[in-house]
């Protein structure tokens, strides 16, 4: 199995694309740490779904915005495991994707942006900081951050949100030109619409038929779509790459 022996942090995996990444894994052998902010019993299924699946699970809680917070699970992992081969920052500040109740830009206060930041850039930022001594024990190890199509494409204009996904890329490339010479290999993973997701529980049918009609593949993406492009990042298939954003929008955007 592709993951046998790798340690895998998730952040965000408790439910949605990051539960479908941390049981894509542990389907292929891996050792899942599933991170979650609060819901424990969320956390407990995905770990249990990824131990009938043949891997295994531990999951640690962690607001992985806070240093202080991440810092304590880097010291659980380093612990209970001794390594860390791949990290999957997944997790994203709280957002619903509805182009009727979206704030315009004129409506879209600062702050709004400084929370998206925190969730994208700034989570990422403390996660890697703090697990780069774990994933710098291992040969080859590799970061996947998962951005958006929008950050290319912003079909619909969602400001706060989109900055702060194309922030993250810039900060994604910046990594990669850093820590290549260290054996660790940056990506990122630019979805398109996923469906169903709690983010995208607010996009009516109308408005999925309308980007269904503008992809090639003539359809929106599960969860489960996104989980395959991060595994082949994180894996020694992509042993050669690092500092790419793979879109996985059924070609709504090419590049």
């Amino acid at each position: 199995m592709k993951f046998r022996d790798r340690s895998i942090l998730v952040t965000g995996a408790s439910r949605g694309i990051g539960a479908a990444i941390a049981q894509a894994f542990a389907a292929e052998g891996g050792l899942v740490i599933i991170n979650y902010r609060e819901n424990e019993q969320a956390a407990s299924a995905v770990a249990a779904a990824c131990r009938e699946l043949g891997g295994e699970a531990l999951t640690v809680a962690a607001d992985v915005t806070s240093p202080e917070a991440v810092a304590a699970m880097a010291e659980r992992i380093g612990q209970e495991i001794g390594r860390l081969d791949i990290v999957i920052n997944n997790a994203l500040a709280p957002y619903r994707f509805d182009p009727d109740r979206r704030a315009r830009f004129w409506e879209t206060p600062w702050e709004a942006y400084e929370q998206q930041f925190d969730g994208a850039v700034k989570a990422a930022y403390t996660v890697t900081r703090a697990m780069l001594p774990l994933l710098q024990r291992r040969s080859q190890a590799s970061i996947v951050n998962i951005a958006s199509d929008l950050a290319t494409r912003p079909s619909i204009p969602y400001h706060d949100y989109t900055t702060a996904k194309a922030a993250l890329i810039g900060f994604s490339r910046n990594l990669a030109a850093e820590l290549g010479p260290l054996g660790i290999r940056v990506n990122c993973v630019a979805p398109g619409l996923v469906y169903p997701t709690e983010a995208s529980a607010a996009t009516k049918e109308e408005v999925r038929e309308m980007l269904i009609a503008q992809t090639p593949l003539r359809r929106i993406a599960s969860p489960e779509d996104v989980a395959g492009p991060v595994l082949f990042l994180a894996s020694d298939w992509s042993g050669f790459v690092t500092g790419q954003t793979l879109h996985v929008d059924g070609g709504l955007v090419m590049t």
